[in-house]
This record gives C-alpha cells, sequence and structure tokens, in this order.
C-alpha cells in the first residue's frame, strides 16, 4: 500500500527562506524597484528574466516572474508555450519567499489528491518551489541585468 504524502514543512521553509535571499540578491531595491530584467543564457540561446512587483504592502509583496526566449526567427506562439512565469509572495518579516500560483490563477494548496481537475503533483507546491530556487540561482550565476533597464534608470536621474 502506498503511503500518504505528509509535506516536509522544515524542508519547505528553509527553501522559502534561501528563495528570499536569492530574490533580495537579485532586487536589492525591492521597495523602490518596479521591474528588474536580466538576459540569461539558456542553452546557447537568450532569455530575459523578468521580475516585477504586482503588489507592495508593509510585511508582504507580490512579484511575477516571467521567462521569455529572445531568438529571433522562432514562432513566438512556440514561446508562449514555453516561457514559464510564477506568481511569488515575498513575506519580509519571516524572510520567505514562497510560489502562490504557477500562473495569475488562484493560489496554490499545500497538497493535492491525485489525480485531480489541474493534474497536479501531491507535492506540486514544494516542486514550484524547488524550481524558483533553480531558476533564481541559474540568474544569479548566469545572468545580467537588462541594458535596457539599466539606461533607463540612468537617463531618469540625468
Amino acid at each position: 500500500m502506498k503511503s500518504k504524502y505528509v509535506p516536509d514543512l522544515t524542508r519547505q521553509m528553509a527553501l522559502c527562506e534561501a528563495n528570499y535571499a536569492r530574490l533580495s540578491k537579485l532586487l536589492p531595491d525591492i521597495d523602490g524597484c518596479q521591474q528588474r530584467d536580466f538576459i540569461v543564457d539558456v542553452a546557447e540561446r537568450q532569455s530575459k528574466v523578468s521580475i516585477s512587483v504586482q503588489e507592495r504592502f508593509k510585511f508582504t509583496s507580490t512579484l511575477l516572474i516571467v521567462q521569455q526566449f529572445l531568438t529571433a526567427g522562432d514562432s513566438t506562439d512556440l514561446h508562449r508555450w514555453l516561457s514559464p512565469q510564477l506568481v511569488v509572495r515575498l513575506y519580509h518579516d519571516a524572510r520567505m519567499a514562497e510560489v502562490i500560483s504557477p500562473t495569475r490563477g488562484s493560489q496554490l494548496l499545500g497538497k493535492y489528491r491525485y489525480p485531480n481537475k489541474s493534474m497536479y503533483q501531491v507535492d506540486e507546491k514544494i516542486q514550484l518551489n524547488d524550481y524558483l530556487a533553480q531558476w533564481l540561482s541559474h540568474c544569479l550565476t548566469h545572468g545580467y541585468q537588462s541594458q535596457e533597464i539599466l539606461t533607463k534608470r540612468l537617463s531618469a536621474h540625468e
């Protein structure tokens, strides 16, 4: 008999704390920043990772993180299907960041019965937070801030 899935809350919290630290490195000025774009090399292609603030409150912020491929000549319809996006909630007082939705849809549950209507895995939430950790680590090690954004910032201060 298959054992019942029990979420590992210690692992989940550690992962959320590490994701908050990674996002703090990518967005050190989150209080005044609305969006930051990074160019990332992915398997001989370039993509743009955009991190935009959707909501900002005293103790929480909500971010939308979207990856778009920049290779010219490819089908934009294909890229739309292959462009991952995550809605991430930052808890500033707890210094944690967790994926709350893989799209702009409803918030994820802690665990799911399987099978289910959305075909989520039983541990969908932890898998998406793991994915966010890998994505942010890749941005930190292989990404650089978009020159277009830097130019806009510099011209705004002149």
